[in-house]
């Protein structure tokens, strides 16, 4: 479903309900309304297209994919906010946005707000891409099973504070725009504390969360 489709469904901001649709008159009033929505939504939200091709400023070491279907090879990765995605068409775009952090309470966003790092580092010349998605029996779950599972059983947010703030790390969120993945995790780090990265995904693979991802592609880049 794309982003139109999805404001069309009814789950649109705020829960506006859409006005029946058995007339060409009530359906222009939609197709307007939807419009503006997705006008709405590009302006308002911090969203960013990643772009995968034949140029950008990220150079592609490997695209690894850990479970579920690939993505189709690049050699360069760009990331731009999506109203200047014409400036780079590449071969796949995926398309997330940031928003507030939904499953830590607040002595833990405290802790995260205390040791995290800036991205944009110029030591941080190391990055990687990992899209994620789940499977609907964790979507069926309620938000309290679901943080059960994230934090209570597999400390997530625990074991991501071990490697702070040598890794940064940013979280974007595509499901509620139709995109082929729930998640797009951004790290950077600096090419010293690489081994520390590659302990942190293992430890966060080895959690029982994981157990609900059913497609997830590691890709790994350089600042160029």
């Amino acid at each position: 479903m794309n982003r139109k489709d999805f404001l069309k469904s009814g789950l649109i901001l705020g829960g506006a309900t859409l006005l029946p649709t058995n007339s060409v008159f009530s359906q222009s009033l939609i197709e307007n309304k939807t419009d503006l929505l997705v006008d709405k939504v590009s302006m308002t939200t911090n969203t960013f297209d990643f772009i995968g091709g034949d140029i950008g400023e990220w150079k592609v070491i490997h695209m690894n994919p850990v479970c579920g279907l690939p993505l189709e090879k690049v050699s360069y990765l760009d990331i731009l906010p999506s109203m200047t995605t014409k400036m780079n068409k590449g071969i796949w775009t995926l398309t997330g946005f940031t928003s507030n952090v939904r499953y830590a309470e607040k002595d833990e966003r405290e802790k995260l707000v205390a040791v995290q790092s800036d991205l944009g580092r110029p030591s941080a010349t190391c990055a990687a891409l990992i899209p994620i998605r789940k499977t609907e029996t964790w979507w069926t779950m309620a938000q309290d099973e679901r943080r059960k599972i994230f934090e209570a059983k597999s400390h997530h947010i625990e074991t991501g504070l071990k490697y702070m703030p040598a890794i940064a790390r940013k979280l974007y969120h595509c499901r509620d725009i139709g995109q082929p993945f729930d998640f797009l995790t951004w790290f950077e780090y600096a090419p010293q504390d690489s081994d520390k990265f590659e302990e942190l995904v293992k430890s966060l693979r080895e959690t029982e969360e994981w157990k609900y991802v059913d497609r997830e592609i590691d890709i790994r880049l350089i600042k160029v």
